[in-house]
């Protein structure tokens, strides 16, 4: 016989010629020389050293130990003290009762939503996140949520976590902002024939997630097109100059004619403007030879119109001065004062008045 003690925390398994016999507690125990023990921690997991099928017979032993049996498509979360410990995959798992409290969480992983834990901190644990699909959805996005491809629900801002399996999952996510669609150098023929190029822009929203994402396939490039053709259709009923006086009227009646196109593609139209019409080369030079020709038209009406002014004034002084021989005086004597102003010294002699005597000097000979 031999002695053997089980100190506090462990636990003895007794072999006799390498067939389990019965499990031992702490404490010191009498053994025959043919039995073999082994110990083991209380607080560590238990790896049977035979199958366990075989020593869970043992009712006392069975009653030691959690048995966690986990299957197929799923896992088990360990906790002790209520902290996070590990994750138990498909198969058996024995742990000892009584010196560690152990908890355990078994999650379906067949299904995707995750209702077995709400601690979101968790959820973002290395370990566990290989299980988890993760998909966000910004403040100004939503989402569509596809499960096998098929339409399961909207989706708002924020972060959704699904368990991964073999289920299909896709998010398709819409901006829900106001959104900006350029038309840029589209070459078009006016009425008369002119070649222009035009930039357009249109202002616009998503209301409709379901009929722009699923209804439709790339909703922006349809847009685009509808948009386009649009403008063609006005800028062709216009001639150069009739486009560049109203090119808010044309941008306008494109606005109008958007509310089938807007309910087919699930959007909002909100505003449409023409930025700018840009000619050809040809067409700016002639364009520019109109335009100096129309500013100097503009100048010759401007100068006549000034010169039959100030002849008009003339007249009307003249008739004055023949009707008023004082008012005929002063203008003379303003007349001589200016030319006076160019002379730098002018003497007076001999007998006469001084204006009179001016008005010889200043007078041609005749």
């Amino acid at each position: 016989m031999k002695r053997v003690r089980i100190n506090t925390g462990n636990v003895g398994l007794v072999f006799k010629n390498g067939n389990y016999e019965k499990v031992i507690t702490s404490g010191t125990h009498w053994l025959g020389f043919n039995k073999q023990l082994a110990t083991y921690q209380l607080t560590e997991k238990f790896h049977a050293p035979v199958a366990s099928e075989i020593i869970l017979q043992d009712k006392n032993l069975a009653n030691m130990l959690d048995v966690i049996t986990v299957n197929d498509n799923e896992i088990v979360l360990m906790f002790e003290k209520g902290n996070f410990k590990t994750i138990l995959e498909a198969g058996q798992h024995l742990y000892w009762k009584g010196l560690v409290e152990r908890t355990f969480t078994r999650i379906d992983l067949s299904k995707i939503d995750i209702t077995e834990i709400e601690d979101k901190n968790l959820l973002s644990n290395y370990n566990l996140a290989k299980y988890i699909k993760t998909f966000e959805v910004l403040e100004y996005e939503k989402g569509i949520l596809l499960i096998d491809d098929q339409y399961e629900k909207i989706l708002n801002a924020g972060i959704y976590r699904f368990w991964r399996n073999a289920t299909s999952l896709k998010i398709s996510k819409v901006d829900m902002r106001q959104l900006q669609l350029e038309i840029s150098g589209q070459e078009l023929l006016t009425k008369d024939k002119a070649a222009i190029r035009i930039n357009f822009y249109t202002q616009y929203k998503v209301i409709d997630l379901k009929k722009a994402v699923l209804n439709n396939k790339d909703y922006e490039k349809q847009l685009y097109i509808a948009m386009q053709l649009k403008l063609r259709s006005y800028v062709g009923n216009y001639t150069l100059d009739e486009l560049l006086d109203q090119k808010d009227d044309i941008a306008n009646a494109v606005f109008e004619n958007m509310k089938n196109t807007e309910e087919t593609l699930g959007i909002k139209v909100l505003f449409c403007g023409i930025r700018d019409v840009i000619l050809t080369g040809e067409m700016k030079e002639i364009m520019n030879q109109v335009l100096i020709a129309q500013k100097k038209a503009q100048a010759n009406i401007i100068t006549r119109r000034e010169e039959t002014a100030s002849t008009r004034s003339l007249l009307n002084t003249a008739k004055l001065m023949e009707e008023n021989e004082m008012l005929f005086k002063l203008k003379e004597m303003e007349y001589v004062e200016k030319i006076a102003e160019k002379i730098g010294e002018i003497t007076v002699a001999g007998n006469g008045g001084v204006v009179k005597q001016l008005k010889d000097i200043f007078s041609t000979n005749k």
